[in-house]
């Protein structure tokens, strides 16, 4: 049976946040640690004690969410013998794809750390706070079809486009305010529900371009390496080991389209997993996993309890 890990994005961040795991293991206090050198922040205080408003920043919202992915697998290798390569694949939605590479040993944590701290905060000074928004697209009727139409009608006052393609009934759009405001309207008429999402700024879209170039320079200079399995990126929904393209498609994350329910299709169908462990904070792409792939089993790994039953069933 084949096996993928899958690490969460931005939205699975919570307070308390592998305090169970620092609790129980030394390997996770030890990837807390370091990512808090890294950074020269007590990123792992916020995590426990908060406030929520701090952690929920995308500055620090998208390493913290690392640093319990991180955990989560270095607990699973230096506590019960469970390697990365077990599976045959790894994915991460959107800053879980630096997860994904960080547990896969392609970069560092301590850049790893340090990439996601700067992304955070490079894609808060793309766009004021204010100007841009995303909405969920949901229901029977959503899906991309539909999605690009109602981002299509709003692309008549501002810039629109489809952003997370989730999965069927789930489908993310992104862009101007009031473009997609427009969209949600024209998204209303075709047979969907719209909910605006609570959030800093209009990822995976156009307006993320400052973002994407900053990105650029500092990937630039950034040391990555060929993964220890398989990476499944979100721009094109294929596997690839290769470091320069695992650097350029990192850099075309930032603008591009999320294309979860393509990538977990393709594990599911042409990679032959059947079972996917979702490494982390929340269970977000467990859910969605079994809504992709009914056929094949997903794992949520959050607390100590969980990795001791995932390691005893391999």
């Amino acid at each position: 049976m084949s096996l993928a890990f899958l690490f969460p994005g931005q939205g699975s961040q919570a307070l308390g946040m592998g305090q169970n795991l620092a609790e129980a293991f030394a390997a996770a206090r030890e990837v807390f640690q370091e990512v808090d050198d890294a950074l020269n922040q007590k990123l792992f205080k916020l995590m426990k004690d908060g406030p929520e408003d701090q952690l929920t920043l995308t500055e620090n919202a998208q390493p913290a969410l690392m640093a319990v992915s991180v955990a989560v697998m270095r607990t699973l290798e230096k506590e019960f013998g469970v390697r990365i390569e077990k599976a045959a694949f790894v994915a991460g939605h959107s800053l879980g794809e630096y997860s994904a590479l960080a547990a896969a040993g392609a970069i560092s944590l301590p850049d790893t750390a340090r990439l996601l701290k700067l992304r955070g905060q490079a894609m808060q000074r793309a766009v004021p706070v204010g100007e841009g928004a995303m909405a969920s697209l949901i229901g029977p009727k959503a899906d991309v079809a539909l999605a690009e139409a109602a981002a299509e009608a709003g692309s008549s006052v501002g810039v629109c486009v489809v952003a997370n393609d989730n999965n069927a009934g789930n489908v993310v759009i992104s862009g101007d305010k009031a473009a997609v405001n427009a969209a949600i309207e024209k998204a209303k008429e075709l047979g969907a529900r719209a909910i605006l999402l609570n959030v800093s700024a209009p990822f995976h879209c156009p307006l993320m371009q400052p973002a994407a170039d900053e990105m650029a320079e500092a990937l630039a200079a950034a040391t990555i390496g060929g993964p220890r399995a398989a990476l499944v990126a979100n721009i094109t929904a294929q596997p690839t080991s290769d470091p320069e393209t695992i650097r350029r498609l990192l850099v075309e994350q930032v603008t591009g389209r999320v294309r979860w329910r393509e990538s977990m299709l393709w594990m599911a169908e042409t990679g032959g997993v059947a079972r996917f462990a979702e490494a982390g904070a929340g269970k977000v792409l467990s859910g969605m996993a079994k809504r992709i792939a009914p056929g094949a089993e997903a794992t949520p790994l959050n607390g100590p309890g969980d990795l001791e039953a995932f390691a005893k069933s391999l």
